[in-house]
């Protein structure tokens, strides 16, 4: 889903929205070193009936730019989502200590693709890209003792599938394989740098 950005000639010089309040996503998309403001996106994150973690993770990465643009026209605007994938199920964010457990319990042993999809949004000129930045986690096998500890110290009740890999829950890990470091944590940036240039944002 492609739109052509105008000629930088035409362009007058476009402030740079990330449309989401995360702070693992500001603190990501402050590596570029670029000046940005943060809008939280009025989007309802419920999963449709059937609906797959990748179809979930592009819809609301592209409903989130595109709600927050809606507000912001003159704006580039970043949407982001991410969902953990077990076997075709999508895990969100636990919210609660409980579910954390229950999730975790789950994921021991096994592997699990964190679907983080990225959108960018240029409402004045049309412009529209969306990607998929999967990764595939393979997860220790887990006592509850284990889970417990990690639980009680980071807490991660707003991580997709409560694995925080940027803290202690990277000892939850056997492995991790992708071509886009920072999608785990929540945002890809090498798509997202490939996208802003796209839309006319000098990043270097």
């Amino acid at each position: 889903m492609t739109t052509p950005p105008l000629p930088r000639s035409q362009d007058a010089p476009r402030s740079l929205i990330l449309g989401s309040t995360s702070r693992y996503r500001r603190e990501l998309l402050m590596r570029l070193r670029l000046p940005f403001d943060t809008d939280a996106p009025a989007v309802d994150e419920t999963p449709l009936p059937g609906e797959t973690p990748v179809a979930l993770a592009r819809r609301l990465a592209l409903a989130k730019a595109r709600e927050v643009a809606q507000r912001h026209p003159q704006a580039v605007v970043i949407g982001s989502d991410q969902v953990a994938d077990l076997d075709g199920e999508p895990l969100g964010k636990p919210g609660t200590h409980e579910r954390a457990i229950a999730q975790l319990r789950r994921m021991s042993g096994r592997t699990v693709v964190f679907q983080t999809a990225v959108a960018v949004v240029c409402a004045a000129t049309g412009f529209e890209q969306l990607d998929l930045a999967p990764v595939r986690v393979v997860f220790r096998t887990l006592d509850d003792a284990e889970i417990e500890r990690y639980l009680q110290t980071e807490q991660p009740y707003d991580c997709a599938g409560s694995a925080k890999s940027e803290g202690l829950g990277i000892a939850l890990l056997a492995r991790i394989d992708n071509d886009d470091p920072s999608a785990l944590v929540g945002l890809p940036l090498i798509r997202t740098c490939h996208m802003l240039r796209a839309a006319g944002i000098s990043i270097l």
